[in-house]
């Protein structure tokens, strides 16, 4: 997979911004490509952001749906892939905004 098309953005929740702030490791949620592995996020985390990444774990979020007249489907949330990346102690802290494709 191309690595510049793994991360499509942060997750911006009390809970991602209260993972992010705790205790000596910090926490990013990430959403990313849904055929991302956890390498392919490591591996885009250590060339575009310089990060140092202790642990990736992925979650995949299911769509949420609700049934409407005449057996119809309305889809409410989108399926979605997000990963949890911690941050070895030592490592900068990632800057989403300095997204910067190498030569």
């Amino acid at each position: 997979m191309e690595l510049t098309q793994v991360i499509l953005g942060p997750v911006v929740t009390e809970k991602a911004e209260r993972l992010k702030a705790a205790g000596p490791h910090h926490t990013y949620t990430m959403r990313v490509h849904p055929g991302a592995t956890k390498i392919d996020v490591k591996n885009a985390l250590r060339r575009y952001y310089e990060a140092d990444v202790e642990s990736v774990r992925i979650v995949k979020v299911p769509a949420k749906t609700k049934p409407i007249q005449k057996g119809g489907v309305m889809e409410k949330r989108q399926a979605e892939k997000k990963a949890l990346i911690t941050l070895k102690p030592k490592s900068k802290p990632i800057d989403l905004a300095s997204f910067e494709v190498p030569n």
